[in-house]
């Protein structure tokens, strides 16, 4: 679950009118793209050069079918722009986990449900970001902190934007790290992990109306990278003549590599008061996995002060080379801990071939040159492709998101 904000401060009337005279991409820290919409894109054009503030709340509630997981998520941002075009950005999350998630067992005999176990956790986390500009380049760096009952993150990050032919091209270098800790009470000990990701993109403005964005961006992670609430059932003969149904932790393998293509088009079209944004995301890693994202968005101007952005986002994967739904027709004879060797298990369904959509309607009213809000309603689908993995493991779900900015 994550939550993006944005600033933009300027009046009403230069906010709404730049929807048909710019479009552009954004590109985030931490190495991963931020893609909060065209439209919110398209405000941060509108900063006047002074020193001024922001501050942003979220609120978000994600709620599956069958009383799954719930989360709920609170967001806070706090901005403050200088003369010179300096910012600096806090933000801070509170997810609160509740409900129950598949462990990994297939069905039972007799029943259609695999079994679940219920979870509640909290989530506390926060992010400080320094960004300041130089004459042809922006240079941002940025540190977070994430804490859960069992999970520990720290997190850096540096990203550099240089401008180049009259600020119509830009070069994005980005570097971000994150060391984790995770302490499941019934680990023997604490284990650790390691996550690396550098990204190389470009936004290009063709026209007035037209920005293309690329991305290529790369990770390695290394250390505990398996679920410690995850297991696998195995048939197993405790006496001769006697088989029973066991259940033993996953093992993912201790490294994973991945590589992820991003391309957008943003296009304004004036005679319609509107703009469109189109995006394709390409995953490939060497766990097998390999995902294809779409994105289509639409914003409608009413108005000088509405905004309705209709939105889809079609994504598929494929299977984890190691994913199982049980090992009874293997010769695996798993260990009572996860190695991070050889043979790799697992049965979480979120490794599994599938297919997911979101389709989702944002509304925003700018009230006055202080203050806007903005709510949305998106509807997650999710089915599996593989033939084997029980329906049962998939879940829909229900997102609403409310928000409110002041300008200062």
């Amino acid at each position: 679950m994550q939550a993006y904000a944005l600033n933009f401060g300027c009046t009403p009337a230069r906010l709404m009118s730049a929807l048909t005279r710019f479009s552009v991409g954004m590109v985030c820290r931490c190495g991963r793209r931020w893609r909060p919409g065209l439209l919110l894109g398209l405000l941060l054009m509108c900063r006047v050069v002074r020193a001024e503030s922001a501050l942003h709340y979220k609120f978000q509630t994600w709620q599956e079918d069958d009383s799954r997981i719930r989360v709920d998520s609170h967001y806070g941002e706090a901005e403050q722009t200088w003369a010179n075009g300096a910012t600096l950005r806090a933000v801070g999350l509170v997810d609160t986990i509740t409900g129950a998630t598949p462990t990994g067992q297939p069905v039972p005999a007799g029943s259609d449900q695999v079994p679940l176990a219920t979870l509640e956790d909290e989530r506390r986390s926060y992010q400080v970001e320094y960004t300041h500009p130089f004459e042809s380049f922006d240079l941002a760096v940025g540190y977070g902190s994430s804490k859960e009952i069992d999970y520990f993150s720290d997190v850096y990050s540096l990203n550099n934007r240089i401008y180049f032919n009259q600020k119509n091209t830009t070069l994005l270098l980005g570097y971000a790290r994150a060391d984790d800790d995770v302490t499941a009470a019934f680990l023997p000990e604490p284990r650790r992990k390691k996550v690396q990701d550098v990204i190389i993109g470009f936004t290009q403005v063709a026209s007035p109306r037209t920005t293309f964005t690329a991305n290529l961006s790369a990770g390695y992670e290394e250390g505990y990278l398996s679920d410690p609430y995850k297991i696998i059932q195995k048939r197993t003969e405790i006496l001769p003549g006697l088989e029973l149904n066991l259940t033993f932790p996953e093992n993912r393998p201790s490294e994973r590599k991945k590589v992820i293509g991003f391309f957008s088009v943003n296009h304004a079209l004036e005679e319609m008061n509107a703009a469109m944004e189109m995006s394709y995301r390409y995953l490939r890693n060497d766990w097998g996995i390999r995902s294809h994202t779409l994105e289509w968005s639409w914003f409608q101007r009413f108005g000088e002060r509405f905004i309705l952005r209709p939105g889809i986002r079609y994504y598929r994967q494929s299977a984890a080379d190691f994913y199982a739904v049980d090992l009874d027709d293997s010769a695996i004879v798993p260990p009572p801990v996860a190695t991070g060797e050889a043979p790799y298990y697992s049965a979480d369904y979120r490794l599994s071939e599938m297919d997911t959509w979101m389709l989702g309607i944002r509304g925003i009213w700018v009230i006055n040159e202080h203050v806007s809000i903005d709510a949305t309603y998106e509807r997650y689908l999710m089915d599996g492709r593989d033939g084997m993995t029980s329906p049962s493991a998939y879940v829909d779900a229900d997102v609403v998101t409310i928000g409110i900015r002041l300008w200062l």
